[in-house]
């Protein structure tokens, strides 16, 4: 056998292997937890989004699903973990679908970026913002709001729970299309840290999914006044959308699955379908709608085509944070 066909021979058949290996890896994934990182710190919205599902997701893949909360640096800290982890299925991550669009643009020498460092896996859901402020300013509406924010320039203030996070591109997208001066205070706490210091009084409006917002609304500390989604939600059909004062806000965050570049195709593909079984459940679907997150299945190819639409969206608002940084 000559040398070069002895390489064809001895490429074919560590091609094989690999293929082998891969499928005999799905055949038995997963045969320990598996971890998902995420960039919310425990309580904030996505992580009640991740909880919700990542019990089912274990419970019918047959593993316990380990949460891994590592907020920090507007979702870097979980950005770095989650591209470091070892490619075998074992690590996911369930960025906000916003970082693909922020942490690549205000921060370039990350290594975020699909599908270069990551696979997509399925889109989970989607969280309108709700906009919520302290009684003590003394309004009850969003047009009463922008009112009091225009007599009062630089006064009020609302919490970004990371710079470039859904909280952070809501407030200034509220601050662009209402024409007023609010000061952005960031917070690495998540919602819990920025409901304390609005209770202190120390913060005029708190931005965020409902699922860590509605014990102070319930309780009367927090006044929601509207929400992020394009029309008012079937479930809070008396809370406004923002899109009624302002035409054409939209703000929602959205909880993508992905795997690091180099996971097996067999085990994305597997993790995928079960993922897209979890969410069509009437039950998870329940749950979901009650902390006002709803359901949006998507094939991997979806999840691609989504952050590219979220990336031209809100292209003009990150353009405005970072020549304000």
């Amino acid at each position: 056998m000559s040398v070069r066909l002895s390489q064809i021979v001895g490429a074919w058949l560590v091609l094989a292997c690999t293929f082998a290996q891969a499928f005999a890896q799905s055949d038995t994934y997963p045969d320990k937890p598996i971890r998902i990182i995420t960039h919310s710190a425990a309580g904030g919205a996505p992580d009640v989004m991740l909880r919700i599902v990542g019990d089912r997701l274990g419970a019918l893949l047959g593993q316990q699903i380990v949460v891994l909360n590592q907020p920090g640096a507007g979702g870097a800290v979980a950005a770095r973990a989650a591209a470091s982890a070892a490619p075998d299925g074992y690590t996911l991550y369930m960025p906000a679908a916003s970082a693909f669009v922020t942490l690549a643009g205000l921060q370039p020498n990350l290594p975020l970026e699909v599908p270069r460092d990551f696979i997509p896996i399925g889109f989970i859901g989607e969280q309108p913002m709700f906009l919520t402020v302290t009684p003590e300013i003394g309004v009850s509406s969003l047009q009463e709001f922008i009112a009091l924010a225009k007599k009062q320039p630089g006064k009020l203030s609302y919490a970004a729970t990371g710079r470039g996070t859904m909280t952070h591109l809501t407030g200034e997208l509220l601050k662009s299309r209402a024409g007023i001066d609010v000061l952005a205070v960031p917070y690495t706490g998540g919602a819990p840290q920025a409901l304390n210091d609005a209770l202190g009084g120390r913060l005029s409006m708190v931005i965020e999914g409902l699922s860590a917002l509605s014990g102070a609304i319930q309780g009367g500390s927090m006044k929601a006044i509207a929400v992020g989604s394009p029309e008012r939600l079937p479930d809070f059909s008396n809370l406004p959308a923002a899109a009624e004062v302002l035409s054409g806000f939209n703000a929602r965050g959205g909880a993508a699955l992905v795997a690091p570049v180099g996971t097996p195709d067999a085990i994305v593909n597997k993790v995928s379908a079960v993922l897209g079984k979890v969410v069509g459940e009437t039950e998870v679907q329940k749950k979901l709608a009650a902390t006002g997150s709803y359901v949006r299945p998507m094939s991997p190819g979806e999840v691609m085509a989504f952050i590219q639409a979220d990336q031209q969206m809100w292209k003009p608002i990150l353009e405005r944070i970072a020549a304000n940084p």
